[in-house]
């Protein structure tokens, strides 16, 4: 059977075609080499067959890529471990924050505002150039979840309340100029007609395209330590649970992995393995 003619299964249920260019694609994103995509394409060809899963193949990819290049395997995790960061949404809230520092702004996370009706708790605070953003955040666990037009429906009369109050007072030092989704997933279409009509920034795992949260984190080498491949899942969880959301948080933090029970020897794999993913 020609390998172009096997039928996988995508996460949403629906049947296509397996494209071997397709994951060739996925792993070049990951910075892996021709040697390393040819090896990993050839490995995944041999095991195929009708009805197989894209979660699978993922999964069978990310396998290989650890063995051959645990850092072109912590990029090409990347979405995965951005959902890794629950189960609430802090984490995602923080690494928002982080990414908007990178670009020049002054944020806070988690913070009440009056609005002209009620008050309002808003995810991130940004200041940047005399102008305030008021940033909200749809954190998933579910890689499927989709933003549809009611949350930035929702979102945007939160926004309008908030801002009504702000700019009307006097001891605002700056301007409440916009409001802002961010969602680790995706938009509908309707989603996306509505905030582009209203004015309302929007930011999910592949939007506005080629700048959305994939393409920053990698710019900015912004990895939560979810993405590293040296940390067992529940070393993971007590480091997040310490406050430590992105691998360059723990390289400055590295008392964190002693604390965690991590042995000596492991630890410096695991500070290798961030200087290595974030060019320290």
């Amino acid at each position: 059977m020609e390998k172009d003619s096997i039928a996988i299964i995508k996460s949403n249920g629906d049947s296509e075609n397996f494209k071997v260019e397709k994951l060739k694609t996925s792993l070049k994103r990951s910075m892996a080499s021709e040697e390393e995509i040819e090896l990993i394409a050839a490995e995944i060809e041999s095991m195929l067959y009708n009805g197989m899963s894209t979660k699978k193949i993922y999964r069978k990819a990310f396998s290989f890529l650890k063995k051959y290049n645990r850092i072109s395997a912590s990029k090409y995790s990347l979405k995965r471990a951005i959902l890794d960061l629950g189960p609430t949404g802090f984490p995602f809230e923080r690494l928002i924050g982080a990414l908007l520092n990178h670009k020049g702004f002054k944020t806070t996370v988690g913070v009440i505002l009056q609005g002209k009706c009620v008050t309002h708790e808003v995810d991130v605070l940004a200041e940047k150039d005399e102008n305030t953003y008021a940033i909200e955040c749809k954190f998933h666990s579910d890689p499927k979840a989709i933003s549809n037009v009611k949350v930035p429906l929702y979102i945007n009369s939160r926004f309008l309340d908030i801002q009504n109050h702000w700019n009307k007072n006097p001891e605002k030092a700056s301007h409440l100029k916009q409001g802002w989704l961010v969602t680790n997933t995706r938009f509908s279409k309707d989603a996306i007609d509505y905030a582009t009509c209203v004015g309302l920034h929007l930011l999910s795992w592949d939007y506005p395209e080629n700048n959305g949260i994939k393409q920053n984190v990698d710019k900015f080498a912004l990895y939560p330590i979810t993405t590293l491949t040296t940390l067992t899942e529940r070393e993971k969880n007590l480091i997040i649970e310490n406050n430590i959301i992105l691998t360059e948080e723990l390289y400055e933090s590295k008392f964190i992995l002693g604390k965690v029970g991590v042995s000596g020897l492991r630890q410096k794999r695991i500070l290798n393995e961030i200087k290595n993913l974030c060019n320290l």
